[in-house]
């Protein structure tokens, strides 16, 4: 094989390495802020689209490992007060104080609403802009990129934990 062919041969195969790198990482990358929006979407679309949807305040009367119940006082025409409803145990409530929610529909559960509770909604979106942002820098070798995502992220969480 002459020299220049040689070369030339390890050049295509050095592009066809850096495509094959830029595509997994790209996917990667994709992969994990889909999962974020996922993890994210199946409470934040009851505080985000909260139209038409019956809203109130629940006062966290009890809590055990992973759930703290309550009485339900409606503030939306057509909501109906209730004896006990339902919210998750987590950094986001607790015993005693009274929380503006939403009424997921056809059930008693409840989930934060209002600014708190929509930031609240993100957290799982926000940690995998932290982790995209590792895949970014690392695999896709776009630093600022990174830098960016890696800022959003922290910045969505840190206003959640000041909000709650």
């Amino acid at each position: 094989m002459p020299a220049a062919a040689h070369k030339h041969a390890r050049k295509n195969a050095h592009t066809a390495l850096r495509f094959g790198r830029l595509a997994a990482m790209g996917t990667v990358t994709a992969l994990i802020l889909i999962a974020g929006v996922w993890g994210s979407w199946g409470t934040a679309q009851h505080v985000m689209l909260s139209k038409g949807r019956e809203q109130g305040t629940m006062t966290v009367t009890a809590c055990s490992e992973e759930r703290c119940t309550g009485p339900y006082r409606p503030v939306s025409a057509g909501s109906r007060a209730r004896a006990r409803v339902t919210i998750e145990e987590s950094a986001a409530v607790r015993k005693g104080r009274t929380y503006a929610v939403t009424v997921k529909p056809g059930s008693g559960d409840v989930v934060r609403s209002g600014p708190a509770g929509l930031l609240y909604a993100w957290v799982p979106f926000g940690g995998a802009l932290l982790l995209a942002s590792v895949v970014v820098a690392g695999g896709l070798r776009r630093p600022r990129s990174a830098w960016v995502m890696a800022g959003a992220g922290l910045a969505l969480l840190t206003a959640t934990f000041l909000a709650l």
